[in-house]
């Protein structure tokens, strides 16, 4: 969401570029590097909260565990 960058927008364009589109998606998967978790808040107009979170298990790709917590924020 922060790029591009202006500062670093012209150096090494067709170098860098690439690589920071990669480490920026939503889902990263490199050799040695990528996401394992990710998560989801949801808040409705009436304060009622969603938190959602999937994690990779023993860094395989094909095995996630899903946990939902739901609570209502207080005033």
């Amino acid at each position: 969401s922060q790029l591009p960058d202006p500062a670093i927008e012209d150096q090494g364009k067709d170098y860098i570029r690439p690589i920071l589109n990669k480490y920026a998606a939503l889902c990263v998967r490199c050799p040695d590097y990528g996401t394992r978790t990710n998560t989801v808040v949801l808040i409705d107009s009436e304060g009622r909260v969603t938190f959602t979170e999937r994690t990779m298990v023993n860094a395989d790709v094909n095995q996630w565990k899903t946990s939902t917590y739901e609570f209502k924020l207080h005033s």
